[in-house]
């Protein structure tokens, strides 16, 4: 009979799984680095889809939470030529089926839905190494140490967990995303709002782009993709705010004003996310006692599938492990054959995203993709 579970990472997808297993009434621990839920921002919007992400919530038995997060309007899609020209104009009419919250508001809800003292907070894992028979042993960066019959790898693209499985390593994709938000826009950058509209703006050229969603009423949130190699970011000091956006806005000269405000303007210092990605069909043979979800087993360019299927693989996790209670090696099996072809399948749709998105022919690609000229897919 299982009798407890060690989780490594309180993100989506670690706790979702630890919720499932709650209300099929099995114990679980979660450790997480971070020393408690509010020690950094959580990211922006998620699109929660009805084939993963809303199932996952579903059997955590939080689903009249998750309605009570969704922000109305934020699944309109709107594509800007590099002048602010509109060339595509997708309203949300409420018929979308991936309905939008903020990934900090979500990770809330699951986090109230577990008993006391199931996270605990501060635990940064330095090493994690197997003892044999299925047991592994999960060092933390103050010495502590803990030793578990099923260890669960949550802990996202540079995964601790991950080594005991397989030597895979996440590499750069070639293309690195710049964080900036404008707040109260439609008061303080009235042009820049209008621009963006209600939901999610893509103004996109080969290599580059500027990407915007609106939040919580006036608040703009900007991913800014350029394709450049790490040492290009490198000699870029991101601790001078002003110069670092100067910098960054240099590489869209001559766009509309009202789209470079969005790099200009922001009234956070721009933040630098490199993204990575593990190679497509990553998969590992079965090792007893361990097993991954989400980055940590299949991390790959953004594609608006990650937080889903990491929730997805939380739940699936803990009803494999509900309906084998007494063999855990039959459940991870189960888990893991169902988990690698899905997987592999969102990595790939990922990659075929984002020559949409930066390839030679955006944003004409990415406009037939949603006009249904192209091969659909999900927005970042």
């Amino acid at each position: 009979m299982i009798t407890d579970v060690t989780i490594i990472g309180a993100g989506l997808g670690g706790l979702t799984l630890a919720r499932v297993l709650h209300v099929h009434g099995i114990p679980a621990t979660v450790y997480e680095a971070e020393v408690s839920p509010e020690a950094r921002a959580q990211g922006g919007m998620l699109d929660i889809h009805e084939e993963d992400g809303q199932l996952a919530l579903l059997a955590a038995g939080l689903m009249d939470e998750f309605r009570g997060l969704v922000l109305e309007g934020r699944q309109a899609i709107r594509i800007l030529g590099r002048e602010g020209a509109v060339l595509f104009d997708q309203p949300d009419d409420g018929t979308g089926g991936r309905p939008e919250v903020l990934r900090g508001e979500l990770r809330r809800v699951l986090l109230a839905s577990l008993p006391a003292g199931t996270v605990r907070w501060g635990h940064k894992v330095s090493a994690t190494r197997a003892l044999g028979e299925g047991r592994h042993e999960v060092v933390f960066a103050d010495g502590g140490t803990v030793v578990t019959s099923l260890l669960v790898g949550a802990d996202g693209a540079w995964s601790r967990v991950r080594p005991l499985l397989s030597g895979a390593a996440p590499e750069y994709t070639g293309v690195s995303f710049v964080e900036t938000y404008l707040f109260d826009a439609d008061t303080r950058h009235p042009a820049t709002a209008k621009a963006v509209g209600g939901g999610a703006m893509f103004a996109l050229a080969p290599g580059r782009g500027i990407q915007a969603h609106r939040e919580n009423g006036g608040t703009l949130h900007t991913y800014v993709a350029l394709t450049r190699t790490q040492e290009w970011f490198a000699a870029i000091d991101f601790t001078d705010a002003a110069a670092a956006a100067a910098r960054i806005a240099g590489e869209f000269e001559g766009w509309a004003p009202e789209l470079t405000a969005l790099i200009t303007d922001g009234r956070t210092p721009p933040v630098l996310r490199t993204l990575h990605a593990l190679p497509a069909g990553h998969r590992w043979d079965r090792v007893p006692g361990v097993t991954l979800l989400g980055d940590a087993a299949h991390l790959s360019a953004p594609n608006g599938e990650g937080a889903n299927l990491a929730m997805y693989d939380g739940a699936e996790l803990a009803q494999a492990l509900a309906a084998h209670p007494d063999d855990t090696e039959a459940a991870l099996t189960a888990y893991e054959q169902a988990m690698f072809p899905r997987s592999t399948e969102a990595a790939t749709d990922g990659t075929q995203l984002h020559e949409l998105l930066f390839g030679d022919d955006t944003p004409h690609s990415l406009i037939n993709m949603f006009t249904g000229e192209g091969k659909a897919a999900s927005h970042a």
